[in-house]
């Protein structure tokens, strides 16, 4: 029996009576989904709308309560912080981001009752090719919102430390843990030298606030509408660093890719909106080239972690389904790489010393994981 999951669909049933001044309130639970970290989300169908009156309850939150789905977070407390997720939650909400509206929390068991925005994610719409310009624009519009009325004060520094305790993921989980290698002092020497090279660009940047997870598995189309601004989910770890952080994060997305001059060119696109939003400085051509630069170096140091994280996923956590995604993000290191001279000993090292190893490996792991 699940003791966790019984006792959070009570918690919410009670919550949802004590909000709306009612008892008996009946309905079914199904699990929706686990992600990357240890929470757990489940849904609750009501029977019948309540029957909320307007004066009890919050008027933001009268529809809300009147729908007939609200989504339940388990989140287990030696884990997962609830009061980061609904810190975060209402930060970004203020700024103009559309996050779940909070409704209920029990900090100490790490449960949380949230309203439910459904279940269409960006991604199998823009596999489809649906609305795919349309999607990126308020994706991207959402993003300058918050990046131009967030509270910079209110959230962590992506400072150096952490951009390199990210970057050093690659180090240990790929190189070591999966791939068994021993790496001598000099190319240890080679990895902490490009680290620097990508902190440090990071660190150039416009500071704004960060999702740190802005993609199409993140992003929900609300009321069928894909001009409308995206339901955002997963952003607990929001921190205050690079403003070209989410753009790299939604528009390489590790589980879609586009051709590389449609990137240029939404990236562009929220390089306008982010000037005019007074996110950015305007500025002439050569000012665009280092943007651009920028984008491609922040892209370097989030795929690079995100190998190391995936890595981690598999062997530490046992989640195995996102090895199949690491030749896509390899892909993006080795094609983005390669138009910066900065990082040509790096590739080098790369395919000579770690791609061949990880091909084998990757191709012999992820048949093991389908076959099984």
């Amino acid at each position: 029996m699940d003791e966790r999951k019984a006792a959070l669909a009570a918690w919410a049933k009670q919550c949802l009576e004590d909000m709306c001044d009612q008892t008996g309130i009946a309905g079914d639970i199904e699990t929706v989904s686990g992600d990357a970290s240890f929470r757990r989300y489940f849904r609750m169908h009501l029977a019948r709308p309540m029957d909320c009156m307007l004066g009890m309850v919050n008027e933001n939150l009268l529809a809300i309560l009147h729908d007939t789905q609200f989504l339940l977070v388990d989140a287990p407390p030696e884990h997962e912080d609830c009061r980061q997720f609904v810190h975060v939650a209402r930060l970004f909400r203020k700024a103009g981001m559309a996050t779940p509206r909070v409704l209920e929390a029990d900090y100490e068991r790490g449960f949380m009752l949230l309203q439910d925005f459904g279940d269409a994610l960006y991604l199998p719409a823009l596999q489809k090719g649906q609305d795919v310009d349309a999607l990126y624009t308020s994706a991207m519009e959402s993003l300058v919102l918050l990046q131009a009325n967030g509270d910079k004060g209110e959230l962590p520094p992506y400072d150096r430390a952490l951009l390199h305790r990210e970057l050093s993921l690659f180090d240990h989980w790929f190189c070591d843990v999966f791939l068994g290698l021993t790496l001598s002092e000099q190319e240890r020497d080679l990895l902490a030298r490009t680290w620097a090279m990508l902190e440090d660009a990071a660190l150039a940047q416009p500071q704004v606030c960060v999702h740190r997870d802005y993609h199409s598995r993140n992003l929900m189309i609300i009321s069928n509408d894909p001009t409308a601004a995206p339901g955002v989910i997963d952003f607990q770890d929001a921190v205050l660093g690079p403003c070209t952080y989410d753009l790299v994060s939604l528009l390489r997305d590790c589980y879609i890719v586009w051709p590389a001059e449609r990137v240029r060119e939404w990236a562009l696109q929220y390089r306008h909106m982010a000037i005019v939003a007074g996110v950015l400085p305007a500025g002439s051509q050569a000012d665009e080239d280092a943007f651009l630069r920028d984008f491609d170096l922040m892209g370097l140091q989030r795929h690079l972690k995100v190998i190391g994280i995936f890595s981690r996923l598999n062997f530490r956590d046992g989640k195995p389904r996102y090895m199949a995604d690491i030749p896509l993000v390899i892909d993006y290191v080795l094609d983005v790489a390669a138009a910066h001279p900065e990082m040509a000993e790096f590739i080098q090292w790369f395919q000579n010393r770690v791609l061949p190893l990880a091909c084998e490996k990757l191709a012999a792991f992820n048949a093991g994981i389908s076959a099984s």
